[in-house]
This record gives C-alpha cells, sequence and structure tokens, in this order.
C-alpha cells in the first residue's frame, strides 16, 4: 500500500486476500477490517488512526470502534462538515490540531482559487432532498438534457484554462458532457486504466477529464487547473472534496479556476464558493454579491463587509432560528446576530459584547464578553448548548438593565411599534444638524475655490 513507505517499522495489511501478521502498523480499510473483527482481540491495539474521519459516525465505523479498546483515538479530515449536520463529538472528545482551507492557501500549502459562478440554465427545483445531498436520480435528470449539456461545454470551451476536470452527477452524464469536449476522456468506476489516464492528463496528452464520483477522495493530482461543478450539490463535504481535487500546487500553476455551473435551484441551498470559507447559506443575500474573477481570498472581506450592512433584527431573527432549528438548540430567546461565518454576537451595552464562535467539527464552541477588541472574559469550550445556557445565566443575573439590548421579545416590541412623538422629534433635530454640517461645508469649499 502507498502508505507503507512512510513507517520504519513491521507494516501489515488486511485487504482482500491478505491479511496482517502481528506487525507494529496495520493497514485496513473499513469494509474490509469490519468482516475481520473476530480475527483480532479488543485490546489489540493501543492506537486506533482514522483517515477521512468525517465518515466515522457511520455504522460500520462504529462497529469498529465499539469493538477495540484503544489507548488512543485519533481522527485526520480535510473535511470535517458532514452534509446531515451530525456532529463527530459522540466519536473525539476534542480537535488537537486543526488548519482549514484560508489557512492553507494563505501560507502557500494550497492553491488559491479565482472563482466563477456560470448560469447554464439548471433547473434544480423539483430535485427532492435525501438525507445529506440531492436524490441522484432526479438531480441526474434535471441536470443530464442536451441543452444543459452543451452549456457545460460551452463553459469549458470559453473560460477553462489549462488541464481541466469536470464533475457530472453519473456515468451516462459524463459520457454526454465528453462528447461535446474534443479530446475528454471519461473517468468512472468501472475504468479501468485510471492510473494511465492520470499520467496522460499530467503529461498534457490528455486536456479534460469528466468523472463520476471518482476523484473526491485521495486521488493525486496536483496538475489540475481548472474545475468545473457540473454535479450540483448541498453536501459542503462533496463540494469540498470536489474542488480540492485541485488545490494542490504545481510549477506554473498560479491559482485554481473554479468554474460553479448553477441555474434555478428553488429553495434547495446548492453549494457554491463561499461554503469553501464556511460562509453560511443563509446569508443568500451577501452571497447574490458578484464574486466572479475574484480570488477565495478575496471573498471573505467582500462577503463580511456587505454583511455589516444588514442590521435589520427581522433578518437577525430568521437567521438565529435557522441556526436554532438545523441544530437542535435553544438560544433562549437572545437578541444574537449571526455572522456570515456562523460566529453569533449580541451587544450588552456600554462597548460590552457577548460573541459565541461557530461550533466545531464536534459540536462544541467556546466564547468571550469584549469590550471592543480587549476581551474581558473567556467562556471555555463546551457543547454549543452549554455556552448558550451559559451566556443566558449571566445575562439574566448580571445584565438586567440591559436587557432591551439582549432580549429578543423586548427588541421585537420596540422594533414594531410606530415612532413616538419624541423620536420622531429627535431625528428632525439629528437631520437639522446634519442638514447644518452639510451646508456649512459646501459654503466652505466654494469659498476656497473662489480664493
Amino acid at each position: 500500500m502507498a502508505t507503507e513507505k512512510y513507517f520504519d517499522c513491521s507494516f501489515g495489511v488486511e485487504q482482500s486476500k491478505i491479511h496482517s501478521n502481528g506487525e507494529d502498523v496495520i493497514s485496513a480499510s473499513v469494509q474490509s477490517l469490519v468482516h475481520r473483527l473476530k480475527d483480532f482481540s479488543p485490546d489489540e491495539f493501543d492506537i486506533i488512526i482514522t483517515d477521512e474521519a468525517h465518515h466515522a459516525v457511520a455504522k460500520t465505523y462504529r462497529k469498529i470502534y465499539d469493538y477495540f479498546k484503544p489507548r488512543l483515538h485519533v481522527g485526520f479530515t480535510a473535511t470535517p462538515n458532514r452534509g446531515d449536520k451530525i456532529k463527530l463529538g459522540g466519536i473525539y472528545n476534542k480537535i488537537i490540531f486543526q488548519r482549514d482551507l484560508k489557512w492553507g492557501i494563505k501560507n502557500g500549502y494550497l492553491s488559491d482559487i479565482r472563482c466563477m459562478t456560470v448560469n447554464i440554465g439548471y433547473n434544480l427545483s423539483d430535485v427532492h432532498k435525501n438525507r445529506d445531498d440531492l436524490n441522484i436520480t432526479a438531480l441526474s435528470d434535471a441536470v443530464n438534457t442536451p441543452i444543459q449539456n452543451q452549456a457545460v461545454a460551452e463553459a469549458y470551451k470559453k473560460y477553462a484554462v489549462g488541464q481541466t476536470l469536470i464533475f457530472a452527477t453519473t456515468v451516462k452524464h459524463a459520457e454526454n458532457i465528453a462528447k461535446l469536449i474534443d479530446g475528454a476522456v471519461v473517468v468512472s468506476a468501472e475504468t479501468p486504466n485510471r492510473n494511465e489516464i492520470i499520467q496522460k492528463f499530467t503529461n498534457r496528452e490528455i486536456p479534460c477529464i469528466v468523472n463520476c464520483m471518482v476523484f473526491t477522495e485521495g486521488t493525486d493530482m496536483p496538475l489540475i487547473e481548472t474545475v468545473i461543478i457540473a454535479r450540483p450539490t448541498r453536501n459542503v463535504s462533496l463540494y469540498t472534496q470536489m474542488v480540492g481535487r485541485g488545490l494542490r500546487l504545481y510549477d506554473g500553476k498560479k491559482s485554481l479556476l473554479l468554474i460553479d455551473c448553477v441555474g434555478v435551484t428553488g429553495k434547495l441551498d446548492i453549494c457554491t464558493a463561499p461554503d469553501l470559507l464556511g460562509i453560511d447559506k443563509i446569508h443568500e443575500s451577501v452571497r447574490r454579491k458578484k464574486i466572479n474573477g475574484k480570488l477565495l481570498t478575496e471573498i471573505e472581506e467582500i462577503i463580511n463587509n456587505e454583511a455589516t450592512k444588514m442590521p435589520d433584527w427581522k433578518i437577525n431573527a430568521q437567521l438565529v432560528q435557522i441556526f436554532e432549528t438545523d441544530g437542535k438548540y435553544d438560544t433562549h430567546g437572545i437578541n444574537f446576530v449571526m455572522l456570515p461565518n456562523g460566529d453569533m454576537t449580541c451587544s450588552v451595552g456600554n462597548g460590552q459584547t457577548f460573541k459565541v464562535f461557530a461550533e466545531d467539527m464536534t459540536g462544541n464552541s467556546h466564547a468571550v464578553l469584549a469590550y471592543k477588541n480587549k476581551v474581558l472574559q473567556e467562556i471555555p469550550t463546551a457543547p454549543m448548548q452549554e455556552i448558550l445556557d451559559e451566556i443566558y445565566q449571566m445575562l439574566v443575573c448580571d445584565y438586567q438593565e440591559s436587557i432591551a439590548l439582549w432580549d429578543l421579545k423586548k427588541v421585537q416590541q420596540w422594533g414594531e411599534n410606530p415612532a413616538t412623538d419624541s423620536q420622531k422629534n429627535m431625528i428632525r433635530r439629528k437631520m437639522k444638524k446634519e442638514t447644518s454640517k452639510i451646508l456649512t461645508w459646501k459654503i466652505l469649499q466654494n469659498t476656497r475655490q473662489a480664493f
């Protein structure tokens, strides 16, 4: 196996007809090991290491974990966010090391991404959701049409740069797209000579590969200069895996061009480039901001700047309600402002703000009470609901004087009521002052110009 070269001790494998024999390190797929548990004692291993650990909550994985009793279980994953929103806290109790996509790009370990959205006319309004993504049969029927396939091919011809990898929904979909692109080759699970095709692709003998759910995990293809997503998904983990195929560095490769093929989605939340930064789908009005041609490292600032223009309490109440429903949390009616990256803030007056950080892959979070940029108090890492409970207790006990700011019912009551006469008069006074300032400034400008 490819991993054997990284170990300087005895190395065994459990695969097909191959069996291990008490080596120091044993490598096995979940599919092989789950059927061979009785070949090992429960205390056989001191450490279990799981790659692609975002799958660890699946039944087959849990069967293995329930059988063995190791001293330590370590998981590795590049895509911790599962499409079904199940947290990994039932398997892992803490994150000991974390580096996200943005960090990898900014520190030169991954290629930056130039983002493009091309409306090719997909109509997904009638495509149903399953537990963690879209019904693949309905999705294929919606996107695998002559008009849409031609549009994908045109997007390739018009925008693609260099070696291109296209993701399709089914083998037939991949074949139909490939027919329209000169030199394109289809790769599926049934393709026998994948390694040969990859080598020819790397040698630039094949300009474009159209694949059906093959190159998502564990494929080393550094020379990918364009990725076209013609397989819409609402699963952030899958989307990240697809885009991730093009993030390897390669001599002469300045950045990856990411082309998202979109159309009418109805009520579906389809992944696009902002999802790579953890920008929440619920900020739809922000996500409509034109980002074509922008680098991924530039998009976050654009979206954050736009998000600050949405202070309306009604919008924030809706965002927090969605957060509660999706995560099955109780926010205790706190008037949180939901930020694009999933963090939440709540002002308590006098420049002080509670900030709850977006939950991690284990379902944990932490929070701070800050005055401007200075941290006054830290609330240590704990399950998200415990963090919300603790902040609520602090608000009730210590911040009753600012209840009109942090209690959503009070804010709603204030926001729904018509302005009083005194409030209107205050606005008029402020408008007069501002108008006076503007007139004074104009007079000074005209005076300077006259001289």
